[in-house]
């Protein structure tokens, strides 16, 4: 893993320009994460709009959290064969909030053969309607609280969940030691709910869209104290820059997909380590 980090910083750039499609660099022809057993990897994929996420295991494993913006079918198609992902047992839904297209899910559950859709209690209302084959993929409901094992040394726990203006499923990842927050919602009602839940000193945050979350208070950002950050909307568009202060005052790093490319991590059951894949212009 630490020989793939190297050759990686060697072959690219630190920053790389990204201008409306996003396309993998050239350099990178497939990635093998060699993921052992009581290891896993996360990776925030770099697409042109909207949010994915690819969640691995052991043991062929593949976990993908929300299906990015719109027009972004084949770029998110790329990025998983490079990743080697032939079929997903799981695919998660967070929020609605960028104009959810089940067009785009059935087609994804029909591809990689999707067992389970993991949703809101109101996306699950609209999937009744929008997938093409309920039976294909079992349509289970998450409310705050659950609690759900996704694969062995990998649990799920529900922090938070809206249904109002951007407001979404809120969620922590447990692996041993190390806690990855997942965040859809971006209101002043989220936040105040999430302060009462035990969410000190997170390993990882995934920060929701940042261009609507401005509500993050400096008490919200130094509660998570997160050890690494990641955003997926450009550095250059957010409205508020507090938020970045305050996560520099935490000593957080901070990774941008539009400007690192897709960050992955990969985590044994004591450690972890980071390493980007940069987009190129198409």
């Amino acid at each position: 893993m630490r020989i793939l980090f190297i050759l990686l910083a060697l072959f690219f750039p630190a920053v790389s320009a990204v201008h409306a499609e996003t396309a993998i660099s050239g350099k990178v022809e497939n990635i093998d994460l060699n993921i052992k057993e009581h290891e896993m990897a996360i990776t925030f994929i770099g697409l042109s709009t909207g949010e994915a996420t690819l969640i691995q295991g052991p043991n062929n494993e593949n976990i993908l959290v929300n299906v990015g913006g719109q027009d972004t079918e084949a770029e998110l198609e790329k990025w998983l064969k490079l990743y080697d992902v032939k079929s997903i047992q799981t695919l998660i839904i967070t929020t609605d909030e960028n104009s959810l297209s089940f067009k785009k899910v059935n087609k994804l559950i029909d591809k990689y053969n999707i067992e389970k859709l993991i949703t809101t209690p109101k996306i699950s209302a609209q999937a009744a309607f929008g997938l093409d084959d309920q039976k294909q993929a079992a349509v289970s409901t998450w409310k705050e609280g659950t609690t759900e094992s996704l694969f062995p040394d990998l649990t799920a726990e529900v922090q938070f969940v809206g249904n109002e203006k951007n407001e979404g499923m809120d969620f922590i990842l447990k692996f041993f030691n190390h806690r990855l927050f997942l965040m859809s919602s971006c209101s002043e009602r989220a936040e105040q709910a999430l302060l009462t839940k035990n969410l000190e000193d997170v390993h990882v945050l995934k920060i929701p869209d940042y261009a609507k979350a401005s509500f993050f208070s400096n008490n919200f950002i130094h509660y998570l104290n997160p050890e690494i950050s990641v955003l997926f909307t450009p550095e250059e568009y957010h409205p508020d820059r507090d938020i970045l202060q305050g996560l520099h005052e935490t000593w957080s790093e901070v990774y941008f997909t539009k400007k690192h490319g897709s960050v992955t991590l990969k985590f044994t059951d004591s450690k972890y380590e980071v390493f980007t894949i940069p987009t190129e212009e198409e």
